[in-house]
């Protein structure tokens, strides 16, 4: 119950609402107890009990017995059984109203915790560093997104009102039973904790085997989602049944321990209606010997009333048993999503972090290193990277280039030294300002699955058309985007699929240019291009660095020889430094590398 604590925290903001919907549950039970109470006159008129021995019972059925034998006595015993007969519709009535009223006043406080929970999630996940996502499987995060939000609304949010009305109903019949009959209570109150002992041992054992099966589940969302990026790659290797038998291991053990999750699940409803009868029996048996042996002032109309309002709370207990059954079955899926909403996020602002809107002087590198778990990427890195300059960062795959550049806008934090913006520690800027300073266009050009111009206007909020316009022609994009049936309007598709690799990274430059950072970075933004696509994006890019600073990653050393400086990383060091021709004639690392691509 822990963990249901922690999600009811969402119900703090509707206390008033809470106690309205606590209030018109206890006015319907009210009217629900009134009606049931009628049972015993109605029972007195039909077989002419009523009288003295009918009124000995106490509380609301003897103070109704007493009202019928008046009735009966001044009108006779036909209109007696009219005026119960409208009591008990309009008592009925009373109940069902309020029993609306309550279920309309938590319903949308019940989806409006959904709502946030949900909402949480998402900003929380957008608040991750990247190093997080690396670790986590991309199947596994949306299936807690989803599938455990989906459980978490069906298996404890759903049963939310019966931890709230059932109680409530089981007290009032409880209290009434006491009145009606003290003894038999006592002996019902022994029996009780046995049925529901037998009950929570099933309902503990559903949370272990509903956790593994929320982690198949994510599992095969992440074989799920490989398969339709990897599509070409799946049907140009004839690996549809390598891929299909992956996905049918997971799918058919997660049949398996869905088969055996249910087994249990169901087997709480009908333990808690066998227990219920055979309490009923035990009462039936224990009372009838006491009237027989008149052991005790109750009477027949009295005893079957008390059946009645035993009958009224095993229908709460047996709900309550299903609702706890329930309840372990979505904390399971709880404590998934709490694994997200409690995720370590080490990139955080500063108490009083301060605000930059320029960039002035130079970016520097100031013995920087950086390490993952127990992998270290960089060594002790210095580098200055003045205003207004170009800095080409080379090197072989794994150098650390892609590391370093990621660490200026904070999307990882140095484990070592430290990176200064203007002299000052950039951690002790604001997250926004500081990103809002840079410009990233990437090797994979990413692009959502809406419109071009949406797409463009990423970020930046409230551009004109004109401005987008303007920057993608600076991109060489505007040509293109024209060409299309809807020009800016076109919807470029899952992951930009219906734009080809060129359009796809004049697109995401258009972005950058848009958004005109002082500061920009380039990671291979054109590598992954053919030579004429890349000869248009070039020229884009060229434009794009003027009057910038920009840090840009190239495999191909072609696209670099102008950079102000040339810095070769090498397992995470400088190895080597200077301008194109400086450093071929020193004839190191560079060279080597030139030489393999035949540059002049």
């Amino acid at each position: 119950m822990k963990k249901i604590a922690t999600l009811l925290r969402y119900l703090k903001d509707y206390k008033g609402k809470i106690f309205l919907y606590f209030l018109s549950n206890l006015m319907g039970i009210l009217a629900g107890g009134i009606s049931l109470s009628m049972l015993a006159p109605v029972l007195a008129v039909l077989f002419k009990v009523m009288g003295p021995s009918a009124q000995k019972s106490g509380g609301l059925v003897g103070k109704f017995n007493e009202i019928i034998s008046s009735v009966v006595a001044q009108k006779g015993p036909l209109a007696a059984l009219a005026y119960i007969c409208v009591a008990v519709v309009v008592f009925t009535i009373v109940k069902n109203f309020f029993l609306y009223i309550s279920l309309y006043i938590l319903n949308p406080i019940r989806n409006d915790i959904l709502r946030r929970l949900r909402d949480d999630i998402f900003v929380k996940t957008l608040s991750l560093p990247i190093g997080f996502f690396t670790e986590e499987r991309k199947g596994d995060l949306i299936s807690k997104m989803t599938n455990d939000i989906n459980e978490v609304e069906l298996s404890i949010m759903s049963v939310l009102e019966v931890f709230i009305r059932e109680p409530l109903n089981i007290l009032f019949y409880l209290v009434s039973m006491v009145i009606i009959s003290p003894q038999l209570t006592l002996a019902l109150l022994i029996f009780l904790p046995l049925a529901g002992g037998a009950i929570g041992i099933i309902s503990k054992s559903l949370r272990k085997s509903s956790n593994i099966a929320q982690e198949q589940l994510g599992a095969m969302l992440g074989v799920i989602d490989e398969m339709l990026v990897g599509m070409r790659v799946v049907k140009a290797f004839n690996a549809e049944s390598t891929v299909h038998g992956r996905f049918m291991k997971l799918n058919n053990t997660l049949f398996r321990t869905r088969n055996k999750l249910a087994a249990r699940k169901e087997l709480a409803s009908p333990m808690s209606e066998t227990m219920g009868v055979i309490v009923v029996s035990m009462i039936l048996w224990y009372g009838g010997s006491l009237i027989i042996s008149n052991q005790s002032a109750l009477t027949g109309t009295a005893f079957v009333t008390y059946i009645v309002f035993f009958t009224q709370i095993i229908n709460p207990f047996k709900n309550l048993s299903s609702a706890f059954s329930n309840v372990q079955k979505g904390t399971a899926a709880l404590e998934r999503i709490e694994e997200l909403l409690y995720a370590d996020n080490n990139i955080t602002e500063v108490p009083n972090a301060q605000s930059i809107t320029d960039f002035e002087k130079e970016i520097e590198f100031r013995n920087v290193s950086f390490a993952y778990g127990d992998k270290v990427i960089l060594r002790d890195v210095n580098l200055t990277i003045p205003k207004g300059k170009v800095i080409a960062l080379v090197g072989a795959s794994g150098a650390g280039k892609s590391t370093m550049v990621d660490l200026v806008p904070r999307f990882h934090d140095v484990t070592g030294g430290e990176i200064l913006i203007d002299g000052v520690n950039i951690k002790q800027y604001k997250l926004n300002d500081l990103r809002r300073l840079m410009g990233v266009v990437s090797q994979d050009p990413i692009l959502f699955n809406d419109t071009i111009y949406n797409n463009i206007t990423m970020g930046t909020g409230g551009a004109t058309e004109e401005r987008v316009t303007e920057a993608a022609k600076v991109a060489n994009a505007h040509k293109f985007i024209e060409q299309k049936p809807e020009g800016y309007e076109t919807v470029a598709g899952d992951r930009g699929v219906k734009l080809s690799g060129g359009e796809r990274q004049r697109v995401t430059i258009a972005r950058a240019v848009l958004k005109n950072p002082p500061i920009m970075i380039l990671d291979e933004a054109t590598s992954a291009l053919d030579t004429e696509s890349e000869r248009v994006v070039q020229d884009a890019i060229n434009t794009l660095m003027k009057n910038r600073t920009c840090i840009v990653i190239a495999h191909r050393l072609s696209t670099v020889q102008h950079a102000d400086e040339i810095v070769v990383m090498d397992k995470g060091q400088v190895a080597e430094r200077g301008t194109h021709r400086q450093l071929l004639e020193q004839n190191g690392i560079y060279r080597r590398l030139v030489d393999m691509q035949q540059v002049k």
